[in-house]
């Protein structure tokens, strides 16, 4: 039988560091918006990141996919940092030890509370060698430029280096469907860049399952 006296050996059973509630914080006279750590949030606006999209377009066309990829690689290397430093420290286990289920509900967690919608990992494809990810509810795919191109470049860089420090390897990501050409969710394929080319472009003509299985031959 657990004994009361082994119940308190810790003074706390770890929850959800990342739930909304106690994980952001503000103060509304200062405006101010600041994690459980005491760092600071900071709150984009929509015109903000729609501006981002039409300056960078008009200022660089085509290489704006290219800008906004590798500003994501930047967001998601720091990104991941801070996130496995945050887990560390409450779960007193690194990302790469923890339990599938354990990391999976911090990452999703953590996603809804930075408001940057819904997050899931698809494993179908792991034993070829790629990892689907799919997020619902973007607002950066939201708030892009409607066209018959994915969008969310941001997103795929901040993918990119995100796994790519998580795993140890250097991993490309390629989306394949995008809310802003109608999908039901945004979907994005991990794996080795090398590996990823046969697909480069085909989101506009092709179904993810297409995609998938030109990559899986």
């Amino acid at each position: 039988m657990i004994s009361v006296a082994d119940l308190l050996i810790d003074k706390q059973l770890p929850g959800n560091y990342f739930a909304v509630d106690t994980y952001v914080r503000g103060d509304l006279e200062m405006g101010l918006i600041e994690n459980r750590q005491g760092d600071r949030l900071i709150a984009l606006p929509e015109t903000l990141i729609q501006a981002i999209y039409a300056g960078l377009e008009k200022e660089t066309g085509q290489a704006s996919r290219l800008v906004l990829f590798n500003c994501g690689r930047w967001w998601g290397k720091n990104f991941y940092a801070r996130f496995r430093e945050q887990l560390t420290d409450y779960y007193r286990l690194s990302p790469a030890d923890m339990a599938m289920v354990e990391f999976l509900q911090a990452l999703q967690q953590c996603w809804i509370a930075h408001g940057w919608g819904k997050i899931d990992l698809d494993h179908t494809h792991q034993q070829r060698g790629f990892l689907v990810v799919k997020i619902c509810n973007s607002p950066f795919a939201r708030l892009a430029p409607q066209n018959q191109q994915t969008s969310c470049h941001l997103e795929a860089g901040i993918l990119s280096a995100f796994f790519s420090q998580l795993t140890g390897r250097d991993l490309h990501c390629l989306q394949t469907t995008c809310e802003s050409m109608g999908a039901d969710c945004n979907r994005f394929v991990l794996g080795l860049q090398k590996r990823l080319e046969p697909a480069e472009g085909m989101a506009a003509i092709a179904d993810h399952d297409s995609i998938m299985q030109q990559l899986c031959q």
